[in-house]
């Protein structure tokens, strides 16, 4: 028999008394705040539940009452990530603006979001290091996306209705262009710094590159 792992879950009786103690919601989102940072600083392999524990105000069995083991935390916090970015998008209130607007700003969204949250890119990188097992056992992120490609589905529709924007782009096509550049700003910063001495997230050039992006996509929307 294996000897345990310092992240295997302690052996022992549950902490209902411990529980019944604090706020079960506030100690959630204070374990998923954590153990987002450690996750994107360390990587799934790195992060280590004994160290999230230690930078809470609980236990490292209080965290795996809450969620089972080490994957399903950072399979949560990769949940919590997505959620938020989906839940932005949804809640634009674009749907009155004119087609062309209505996509500058869904894309400045995106931009915004990206800039101000770089633990999600962080987390989509090692997501895809490996291979997306982790979301794949996700019940909830393969239904996260549709509200908010149906927002843009709507803006495209609208804009081919009014002559202005081509017919063989689909939302998945627009969104995929958003994330590639808001992305590429983010995740490869510091690369990019060193080898051409500017740094993409300097604030001197963030609204150069907040225009930048809308320009490109609509270039593209409207090219003939």
């Amino acid at each position: 028999m294996a000897a345990p792992t310092s992240d295997d879950p302690p052996a022992g009786p549950s902490p209902h008394g411990a529980e019944r103690q604090r706020d079960p919601d506030r100690t959630r989102v204070e374990i998923l705040d954590v153990a987002t940072r450690e996750f994107s600083e360390q990587g799934y392999a790195g992060a280590r539940v004994d160290e999230i524990a230690a930078k809470t105000r609980t236990t490292k069995r209080m965290i795996y009452y809450y969620f089972g083991s080490k994957e399903q935390l950072y399979l949560a916090v990769l949940e919590r990530a997505y959620a938020t970015i989906r839940s932005s998008e949804q809640e634009l209130d674009i749907e009155h603006l004119e087609p062309v607007e209505a996509i500058r700003r869904l894309a400045e969204l995106t931009f915004d979001h990206h800039e101000s949250h770089p633990d999600f890119i962080r987390l989509v990188s090692i997501e895809n290091i490996h291979g997306a097992k982790h979301i794949a056992q996700s019940q909830s992120l393969p239904g996260l996306a549709n509200p908010a490609l149906d927002v843009l589905a709507r803006i495209l529709e609208r804009g081919r209705a009014a002559g202005e924007f081509r017919g063989d782009v689909d939302a998945l096509d627009v969104h995929m262009v958003i994330s590639a550049f808001c992305v590429f700003r983010t995740a490869n910063r510091h690369t990019f710094n060193v080898i051409f001495d500017r740094d993409m997230l300097d604030p001197t050039h963030r609204e150069h590159y907040r225009t930048m992006l809308g320009d490109m996509v609509l270039e593209y929307l409207t090219a003939r």
